[in-house]
């Protein structure tokens, strides 16, 4: 069974919450779609390490504050016959931060959640952006400490 992780980088602006999304490469699983980072989980290693691995190795980032999201990413996947359910991490990217893209992307922007339906086809991860947003901006501050991570 693979081990799966989501990852939504995102910056606090002005104008709000912007969340970094790419565009695949058309040699990659997801050609030509923009995703957020997602990826697979090695041996012995835990989901959150695996998602800060994965920030890294498509970005080039490392986050000022990086937590997990109180959802899961679940879908169903035919080809291999799996229903996967895929733990979501928000990796907040220090401002003025260089984006290094590897081979597996081609572009990338920041959009605000008002605007992810226009990329992300994924109605989840549509979802979970929205569920970030919700949290970040809540006037109550409902981050919970359970859910940060110390890096």
């Amino acid at each position: 069974m693979k081990k799966l992780i989501d990852v939504y980088p995102y910056r606090i602006t002005e104008n709000g919450v912007k969340f970094l999304v790419f565009l695949r490469s058309k040699k990659k699983i997801y050609a030509d779609q923009w995703r957020m980072i997602g990826g697979k989980v090695d041996e012995n290693e835990s989901y959150w390490k695996a998602a800060l691995r994965e920030l890294n190795e498509e970005t080039g980032l490392v986050p000022d504050h990086f937590w997990v999201v109180p959802s899961v990413n679940t879908f169903y996947e035919a080809a291999s016959d799996m229903i996967h359910h895929i733990p979501a991490f928000a990796a907040q990217i220090p401002a003025n931060e260089e984006i290094q893209l590897n081979e597996e992307h081609t572009s990338y922007k920041w959009i605000s959640a008002d605007e992810v339906q226009l990329y992300l086809r994924w109605p989840e991860q549509q979802r979970l952006i929205r569920l970030i947003q919700t949290i970040l901006e809540d006037p109550s501050n409902r981050l919970l400490p359970e859910w940060e991570i110390a890096l």
